[in-house]
């Protein structure tokens, strides 16, 4: 979607006022303009791209993994989450929505949930990579490159929707952008998600107070509507055990050769276990 369906959604990082599209950008009325790239995503990113934001090698990599539909169980599970928060909080989930997935990358769930439900959606995210492709991932989808952590470009009380998949989350802003009767999505790891590669490639740990420590985070601004979860197993090949090392967080950790070795390490065929809960939350009244 280009970005001009969404402008009625943003807002001016700088002095938080509408922006409208102006040639090849878009400016607010305190003249502060920001350029839409040729790939057709907006960057209201104040500053320098931060180094942990997703290289293309992590976006593309990223991109084969998902494509390949190794997480669509966990893809149904938030539609359907979505699907039933709403219904719990306004008695219905129809009508047309508008959805911010924050920490979206390449807009892939998004896409997903945006095919399934009527609606709009921007997929905002630190990395230009990512938004480079997130503005490819669906004709429903407008990709915008901002931070999570900082005051989102968003106006207040805009989205029916926000979701959070295995991706920062700033309660705070959430609040803040949801409509009184929206709902907020988060997909986080379980302490046995990828515990087969955890313990073998020595990947970055899942701490077992991670729900609680995520409703801790929460409770000040959201109350807990309900929560499902993903568990299956799955059998990985080399090349997909590499790529789902390489898409995430673990990227940053470990580089390419020593990656490569320690992959090589495992049988060719390896049983892996994923398990994800997908909670859903409403606004405090």
């Amino acid at each position: 979607m280009p970005v001009a369906g969404v402008l009625d959604l943003l807002r001016c990082p700088v002095c938080r006022l509408p922006l409208t599209a102006d040639g090849p950008s878009v400016r607010c009325p305190h003249g502060h303009r920001f350029d839409l790239a040729r790939q057709g995503h907006l960057n209201l990113l104040q500053g320098r791209q931060p180094r942990h934001a997703d290289t293309a090698e992590m976006v593309a990599a990223r991109e084969r993994f998902l494509g390949a539909g190794h997480y669509r169980a966990v893809a149904d599970a938030l539609t359907a989450s979505v699907r039933a928060g709403l219904r719990s909080v306004r008695g219905q989930s129809s009508g047309l929505l508008s959805v911010l997935e924050a920490g979206a990358g390449s807009g892939w769930y998004l896409a997903a949930l945006v095919d399934a439900l009527p609606g709009r959606g921007v997929a905002l995210d630190i990395s230009a990579a990512a938004a480079r492709r997130a503005a490819r991932a669906h004709p429903r989808v407008a990709a915008v490159v901002a931070d999570t952590w900082q005051p989102l470009p968003v106006a207040d009380a805009a989205l029916d929707v926000v979701t959070s998949v295995f991706a920062p989350r700033n309660p705070g802003e959430f609040a803040r952008v949801l409509r009184p009767d929206g709902v907020l999505v988060v997909v986080s790891p379980l302490p046995d998600h990828l515990v087969e590669l955890r313990h073998a490639l020595g990947l970055l740990d899942v701490g077992e107070d991670k729900q609680e420590r995520l409703a801790e985070a929460l409770a000040a601004d959201f109350a807990p509507v309900a929560e499902r979860t993903v568990v299956e197993r799955a059998t990985w090949t080399h090349a997909v055990v590499a790529d789902l090392v390489a898409m995430g967080p673990n990227a940053f950790h470990l580089d390419a050769a020593d990656r490569s070795a320690r992959v090589a390490r495992l049988d060719e065929s390896t049983e892996v276990t994923v398990a994800v809960a997908v909670s859903s939350w409403a606004l405090r009244r």
